[in-house]
């Protein structure tokens, strides 16, 4: 966990990046003071009892900012809040939100995962959490956030969820070891075939040049995505002329599997790769010990950090897409990184000044303060170029952690990373752009199933426990094609499939 974040050490970033276009993640960031004499950035009159916020959220650096960190102080100052943060790990961020929500001991601002935690969309059916619709207007810099990405996370074509935003492209798809590409002769890979030569090459013929047989294909992080592109579908679900189709059902689900089952018995993956955790990925990359992993187009660079602390050329490069028969693709991101909720037993007029902070937030100098920190303190500018300084890495003061909750949209935003060259950020921007192009977006986002919510877990978990089996060898893929035939027969998910149907059917007619 201690090398997490040392990507944010003493590298030279553009400062002027900060301040010339709206479209670049640094536009967001070019601050100041806060704004007004009278009123705080939030609104609040000065001489008022700050209000008191208690939030749920998570974080991926290497500690948790502390509750006395200067960045919460400073929001705090800006805003006229006492903030009081929980932080979740990325490993225990999922099982901490749903023993909350079991519990119904809930914060003032709390975050979940996805629109896939079937215990928060039924409470919010049950009208557990604020209907945001008929507020969200009132606050500038949240009502720019992009029509497509709020209208994904509507219930019931109500605005009950704030996504903590993110661009719709450079999201989370494969990252692959250029300079291993280099060292055994091969180029970029763009179909399956061509991607599994230059795994099973990662394997077999000593890629980082050490003498030793210690090095893995894929790490296996986000394994489902090798199905999608056989699938050429984001997820489970799949349009087809104007249709949902069920991929699991699917030959291309068949064909993933068995992919995936000749990687692990070539040794491409780790034996144990289905039960890592996250951190297991991203340390396994940082230690030069994989090829490709799995991340956003400017996280993955995390990796690349550490790995060039062993080879100073090491270099994950972003993959555009990739080819199966299926077509060519690449997974179009949500436009979001986890969704807020605020609960109805939190009053109306705290309710506001909770949309208020997060305003704030979204604005080009809180945005800063997120990512950045204090000027002169967490980051200083040196010859034009923004540099994070030890105090930021000390504080944990990132995008990766006050950014988890502060969001300013930026299409670019998952191109930049604090301590990212600028040569790397300019190419991330051309793999952006380049993936608009293939992006394939996930179109069961917001769609919701009374049968699914009841039953989905458990036909879920059937379904993945048996995705495991057939990869790892312990049951052949004939076992997989007989659970399929069962649920091909089972009413109740068939049932499930029609009223994904309807529901897709009903959020088009409102759009």
């Amino acid at each position: 966990m201690k090398e997490k974040e040392k990507f944010i050490k003493r590298k030279a970033v553009p400062a002027s990046l900060s301040f010339i276009m709206v479209a670049s993640i640094l536009s967001a960031c070019s601050g100041g003071a806060a704004p007004g004499t009278d009123k705080g950035a939030a609104g609040a009159v000065k001489d008022e009892k700050p209000t008191e916020i208690s939030i749920f959220t998570e974080f991926s650096t290497p500690e948790p900012p502390a509750a006395d960190n200067p960045v919460t102080k400073e929001f705090e100052k800006r805003t006229n809040t006492k903030l009081n943060i929980t932080w979740a790990s990325p490993n225990a961020w999922e099982e901490k939100q749903n023993v909350m929500l079991a519990s119904g001991d809930l914060p003032d601002l709390m975050k979940i995962k996805d629109m896939k935690q079937t215990q928060a969309i039924t409470m919010i059916k049950q009208g557990a959490f604020w209907d945001l619709t008929p507020y969200l207007k009132d606050y500038k810099n949240l009502a720019a956030y992009p029509k497509e990405i709020m209208d994904s996370v509507k219930v019931d074509g109500k605005q009950f969820i704030l996504p903590s935003v993110r661009p719709l492209h450079g999201s989370s798809f494969f990252n692959i070891r250029q300079d291993w590409l280099d060292n055994v002769g091969l180029k970029m890979p763009q179909t399956m075939d061509e991607f599994y030569i230059a795994m099973k090459a990662f394997v077999e013929k000593d890629p980082d040049k050490n003498g030793k047989a210690d090095t893995y294909g894929y790490n296996g992080k986000n394994w489902e995505k090798v199905i999608d592109i056989f699938n050429n579908s984001n997820g489970k679900w799949k349009d087809v002329s104007g249709k949902l189709v069920d991929t699991d059902l699917e030959q291309g689900t068949r064909d993933g599997l068995i992919y995936l089952n000749k990687m692990y018995k070539d040794k491409i993956l780790p034996e144990d790769f289905t039960i890592m955790k996250t951190t297991d990925y991203e340390n396994m990359a940082k230690a030069g010990k994989v090829g490709v992993q799995m991340d956003t187009t400017e996280g993955v660079y995390r990796a690349t950090e550490g790995a060039q602390k062993l080879d100073p050329k090491a270099d994950f490069v972003a993959m555009t897409f990739l080819q199966s028969p299926a077509g060519k693709m690449v997974h179009t991101g949500s436009g979001f990184a986890g969704l807020y909720l605020i609960p109805k037993k939190v009053p109306e007029a705290k309710m506001k000044k909770i949309l208020a902070l997060m305003d704030y937030g979204a604005s080009e100098e809180g945005f800063e303060l997120a990512c950045y920190g204090l000027k002169d303190i967490h980051f200083k500018v040196v010859d034009g170029f923004k540099t994070a300084t030890e105090q930021a890495i000390k504080e944990s003061v990132s995008q990766s952690s006050f950014g988890k909750i502060f969001e300013r949209y930026d299409p670019y935003l998952w191109a930049y990373r604090v301590g990212m060259p600028k040569a790397m950020f300019e190419r991330n921007k051309k793999i952006v752009d380049e993936r608009g192009k293939y992006g394939v977006p996930d179109v069961s986002i917001g769609l919701l199933s009374d049968i699914d919510l009841k039953l989905g877990p458990d036909f879920k978990k059937k379904m993945d426990d048996m995705k495991v089996k057939v990869m790892m060898g312990k049951e052949p893929i004939e076992s997989w094609d007989a659970m399929v035939k069962s649920y091909k027969a089972d009413a109740n998910y068939m049932k499930m499939i029609d009223e994904f149907n309807k529901a897709y059917q009903d959020k088009k007619s409102i759009k």
